[in-house]
C-alpha cells in the first residue's frame, strides 16, 4: 500500500521529494487553475507513504501534470467507514499519510474531518498543508466585509428546511458563505431574499477556471437573473452580506430621491434625510439640492 522515493517536476526540473516524518497531512489542492499548487504540496503527495483522496479521478490529472507517479487510494463519503481503518492502520505503524480533497482544502464540506477526528483521538499527529479555498477566493472578490465572515456550506435541498437554515442564520453579524449547486441557485437565492431581504451579494462561478464569472447585486435581483437565465454551469459560491448591509445607491438613485425629497422639504432637512437614507455626506448633498434648485428642478 505504501510507496516511498517519490519526486515531482516543476518547469521541467525533477525534484526529490524529502522523507517526510509520520503524521496525518492535510493537502490543499487547486480549486480549477492546476498552477494555483503550492511547492509544498506537491512535495507533500510526492513524498508520503499513501496519497488518500476524494476522487482519484481528479487527483491524477494533478498528479499526472506534476509528474508525480503514486498510487491513489480513495476516501470519500460513501466508502469512509470502509477505508478508513486501513489508513488509521498505516499512521499507528507509523506511516505517512496525505489526504487531499477534489478541490481546495480537506475537510471543507468532506468526510476527511472524520478521519482527522479518529487520528487525533488516538494521539496520531494532524498536519496542515494550506493552499486554495473556494470559500476564501469568494469572500475576496465579493466586494463584501470580510472582517467576519461565516461558512455555512450546503442548504439544505427541501424548501421549508432551507428557510429554517436561513432564517437561523439571518442575524449572524458577518458575511455569509454558501456552496450551491447550479441546478437550485435560482431557487437558493429567492429562498435567501425572502428569509434574509434584499441584500447585497454575489455568485461566484468557475474560480481561477476559465470561465470565471462573479456577479454581485442584491438578492433580489440575482434571483430574478438566474431564475429567467436558467442554471449556470460549474461549481458556484454565494456570499450574502451581514444584516443591515444596503446596497450603496448609485448616482441616479440619489438623483431621485433628492428631487423627491426637495419637494416637500427645506433643502437642508432634505439633504439631512438623504444623508440618512444614503450614508453620503450631508454637505456634499446639500450643495447637489442647491444646484437642482437653481436649475429650476426644485422648490
Amino acid at each position: 500500500m505504501a510507496e516511498t522515493g517519490g519526486s515531482f517536476v516543476v518547469g521541467g526540473t525533477v525534484v526529490a521529494a524529502r522523507p517526510l516524518e509520520p503524521a496525518l497531512y492535510l493537502v490543499a489542492t487547486p480549486i480549477g487553475n492546476l498552477g494555483d499548487v503550492t511547492l509544498r504540496a506537491l512535495e507533500t503527495l510526492a513524498g508520503a507513504d499513501i496519497v488518500a483522496c476524494e476522487d482519484t479521478r481528479v487527483t491524477r490529472v494533478l498528479a499526472e501534470r506534476y509528474g508525480i507517479r503514486r498510487r491513489l487510494t480513495a476516501y470519500h463519503e460513501h466508502n469512509a467507514a470502509r477505508a478508513g481503518p486501513p489508513l488509521l492502520a498505516a499512521l499507528g505503524e507509523g506511516r505517512s499519510v496525505a489526504l487531499a480533497s477534489d478541490a481546495g482544502t480537506p475537510l471543507v464540506s468532506d468526510p476527511g474531518y472524520r478521519l482527522v477526528g479518529e487520528a487525533l483521538a488516538r494521539g496520531i499527529k494532524v498536519v496542515p498543508v494550506p493552499g486554495a479555498s473556494a470559500v476564501l477566493a469568494a469572500l475576496a472578490v465579493s466586494g463584501l466585509p470580510s472582517d467576519s465572515f461565516f461558512f455555512a456550506g450546503f442548504l439544505p435541498s427541501k424548501a421549508g428546511q432551507r428557510r429554517s437554515r436561513l432564517a437561523a442564520l439571518a442575524a449572524v453579524p458577518g458575511t455569509l458563505v454558501f456552496f450551491e449547486s447550479p441546478r437550485r441557485l435560482a431557487a437558493t437565492l429567492a429562498a435567501m431574499h425572502e428569509t434574509l431581504g434584499d441584500r447585497p451579494a454575489a455568485v461566484a462561478r468557475e474560480l481561477t477556471k476559465a470561465f470565471e464569472e462573479v456577479r454581485r447585486d442584491t438578492l433580489g435581483a440575482l434571483a430574478a437573473g438566474y431564475a429567467e437565465a436558467g442554471p449556470p454551469k460549474g461549481e458556484v459560491v454565494v456570499c450574502v452580506a451581514p444584516p443591515g448591509e444596503e446596497a450603496a445607491p448609485d448616482e441616479a438613485d440619489v438623483e431621485a430621491l433628492l428631487r423627491a425629497l426637495i419637494v416637500d422639504m427645506p433643502a437642508a432637512r432634505a439633504a439631512a434625510e438623504a444623508a440618512r437614507r444614503t450614508g453620503r455626506p450631508k454637505g456634499e448633498l446639500y450643495r447637489r439640492l442647491l444646484a437642482l434648485k437653481d436649475a429650476g428642478d426644485g422648490r
